[in-house]
């Protein structure tokens, strides 16, 4: 007796994958900046110091007097040698006047008239202690700065980002299959 025999053959399924790769792209552009700084700007403003030497009196005491000043001093001199020959001529016109009073008016004015007055002399030529009178004005400086700030100007650019992701694909290569014979 021959006994039926099952023969049974199986595929199994069989997958495919297929893989593709992603990728990132990443690109950042310089950033546009401009800076600019303007230049400060200094005003000096200078008074120059002083220096004043007045040696008029020093350079009288030697007698290097100015004309004007030569001058002036005649025309004082003058009035003042006047004035006392006014002074002298009243006192001496008082005395003559009360002359019966008694005295010898006549000859003590004869006298007084015919003499010459003291003689006054010094060393000459020699300035008086301190007569060079001296000034002094010191200088100034006058800075004024204006500074300005700086201007920075920037302009940043985005980033530019490329990005595919990554794609699986999944298939079925092969079906699964189940073959049964019977064989007798």
């Amino acid at each position: 007796m021959k006994i039926p025999q099952l023969t049974m053959q199986a595929t199994f399924p069989q997958l495919s994958m297929t893989i593709e790769r992603g990728f990132m792209h990443m690109r950042q552009s310089q950033a546009d900046m401009s800076i600019e700084q303007p230049q400060p700007q200094v005003e000096m403003k200078t008074t120059p110091p002083r220096l004043t030497i007045d040696q008029t009196e020093a350079r009288a005491d030697v007698d290097l007097k100015h004309i004007f000043r030569r001058i002036e001093e005649a025309a004082q001199e003058g009035y003042a040698s006047w004035l006392s020959y006014l002074e002298t001529t009243a006192i001496q016109g008082d005395e003559l006047m009360r002359i019966e009073q008694g005295g010898d008016v006549l000859a003590l004015q004869a006298q007084a008239n015919s003499e010459r007055p003291p003689f006054d002399y010094n060393v000459g030529l020699i300035p008086r202690p301190f007569s060079v009178k001296i000034g002094f004005e010191p200088g100034r400086l006058d800075m004024n700065w204006q500074t300005f700030s700086a201007r920075i100007h920037i302009e940043p650019r985005p980033v530019q980002i490329d990005y595919k992701p990554n794609v699986v694909h999944i298939d079925l290569a092969r079906h699964n299959n189940l073959r049964i014979d019977v064989t007798v």
